[in-house]
């Protein structure tokens, strides 16, 4: 076999690919591909070992970075919990072998990928790098059902009370819905001691993604309280993005919000919820997650060439850059994140 370059953003045929591929998702798709050029500045690329002219029947789609700080490399996607390859053994050895044989010419440091499945089995050079786990809640279960599978006090009280407390929801992809969440990231990020994703960002996957975004808002007496960002594709409803004002996080905000989720995507007949990767140092996340009824996995990252991998953000976890993040103002704290992300995918 050889192997191809596809730009999927140009190429007709990838969009028409995803449809066909059961195993697609929202971080294949071209608005989310266009949102990472745009904000970041990554090029996107599929390596395929169709021929140019014939229908796709394979590919595994890359982000190229350039970075100063953290160098080039090929990951396949930055800012992205998983992306499966969408192809066969065959031809994923095909295209693998291939860049690894092409890595050095590239000067890329490392190619990797985020599969939703191992590939281990494929490709003998690829090497387990870091591990996550995933939670994923079956929609297909009726709403009563899917209900009396929550956690009784983490989860169904918490709704109850939300809606004592007469919390209100709203839903849309508006630039004042995207200033009201963007202001509950801010206060969120700080109290973690981390800086927020760019607000170009989040402008530019509402722009591309268009109607498959929801920014979802839940206020007390007309003060955001609480939000979250869900994403769409065919029938699976992607939990992207969370954050609050832990003030009156004893009000159930959080709760309501996912349930408002949950219900909207069983009127759209969605097949699944997907809760995105936790830490596995995070356990109080996972449980988080858990108490929806959703199922646990494990994620697993690779490599080539075999290496341990080192986050650049791991820097941002230690004590020191914590209490620097949690009292810079504002303007400074954004400004350090649109510094920063670019160079982390």
């Amino acid at each position: 076999m050889s192997v191809y370059q596809v730009n999927p953003l140009e190429d007709s045929r990838w969009p028409s690919f995803l449809d066909r591929r059961p195993d697609s998702s929202v971080f294949h798709s071209t608005g989310w591909l266009e949102a990472l050029r745009r904000t970041y500045g990554y090029e996107p690329v599929v390596y395929t070992t169709t021929p140019p002219g014939q229908e796709l029947s394979s590919g595994i789609v890359f982000c190229k970075i350039h970075s100063w700080v953290s160098g080039g490399r090929l990951v396949s996607l930055p800012f992205s919990d998983h992306c499966q390859p969408l192809t066969d053994g065959r031809s994923f050895a095909e295209v693998m072998d291939w860049l690894n044989t092409s890595r050095s010419v590239k000067h890329w440091k490392y190619v990797e990928l985020r599969p939703l499945s191992g590939t281990d089995n494929f490709h003998s050079d690829l090497a387990q790098s870091e591990s996550f786990s995933l939670q994923v809640l079956d929609l297909r279960p009726d709403l009563d059902t899917i209900f009396r599978n929550f956690h009784k006090s983490c989860v169904q009280r918490k709704i109850h009370r939300a809606e004592r407390e007469g919390l209100t929801y709203q839903e849309g992809r508006s630039e004042s819905h995207l200033a009201q969440f963007y202001e509950l990231l801010l206060l969120t990020r700080r109290r973690h001691g981390l800086p927020p994703q760019p607000l170009a960002w989040f402008r530019n996957v509402v722009r591309y993604l268009g109607e498959a975004v929801s920014i979802r808002i839940v206020s007390k007496n007309g003060q955001p309280i609480a939000s979250i960002i869900t994403l769409r594709f065919k029938d699976v409803l992607v939990y992207k993005y969370g954050c609050s004002d832990s003030r009156f996080n004893n009000l159930g905000g959080n709760s309501l919000l996912f349930w408002k989720a949950i219900q909207d995507a069983k009127l759209a007949e969605h097949r699944q919820f997907d809760l995105g990767r936790s830490e596995t140092d995070n356990p109080g996340l996972i449980s988080f997650k858990e108490n929806w009824g959703a199922a646990s996995s494990p994620l697993h990252y690779y490599r080539l060439p075999a290496q341990h991998a080192a986050r650049l953000t791991s820097g941002w976890r230690g004590r020191f850059a914590k209490n620097v993040f949690s009292i810079l103002p504002d303007s400074i704290l954004s400004a350090t994140g649109k510094l920063l992300y670019r160079h982390i995918g």
